[in-house]
């Protein structure tokens, strides 16, 4: 199950980035060599780029790719190292599992609504919220299991 959602994540990410670039690129296009350039891409890039940035984010969780100081954490003893990683875990966890189950209020709040140029209901682009909670409360729970079987 965990290589299925890597591969999800990853495949989500890649296609959420070449939809980002391709409708960029579009936009660019449209701007400088078409007199009445479309107004859908603009939207469109925005939905593109939200997209690739949830579903990275849960791959940043997986591979510890997140901003760390550890200037002062690595003169820490392991002992409190181990405590303050499983605390970080916890409270990561927590925080994005709140974030997951109030984003599917946003996201039915979401369905009525329509975008202005696509036309796609809002909670298509709400759902990203749902998609990096989830993602990142998984990936954040598996590092908090490893953590607690690990010795300090």
């Amino acid at each position: 199950m965990k290589k299925n959602i890597t591969r999800l994540l990853k495949y989500g990410t890649l296609i959420g980035t070449i939809g980002f670039v391709i409708t960029t690129i579009f936009q660019i296009y449209g701007r400088f060599f078409i007199e009445k350039p479309p107004s859908w891409t603009e939207e469109a890039s925005r939905f593109f780029f939200i997209y690739a940035t949830s579903f990275a984010a849960g791959l940043a969780m997986k591979d510890k790719s997140y901003v760390f100081f550890d200037g002062l954490f690595n003169k820490l003893s392991n002992t409190i190292r181990h405590k303050i990683e499983i605390i970080s875990n916890i409270a990561t966890l927590i925080l994005f599992l709140l974030i997951a189950f109030y984003s599917i209020h946003f996201f039915l709040l979401g369905i009525p609504e329509n975008s202005p140029s696509i036309g796609l209901p809002m909670a298509v682009a709400f759902s990203s919220i749902l998609v990096m909670g989830i993602s990142i409360s998984y990936y954040a729970f598996i590092d908090l299991l490893k953590l607690l079987n690990r010795k300090k």
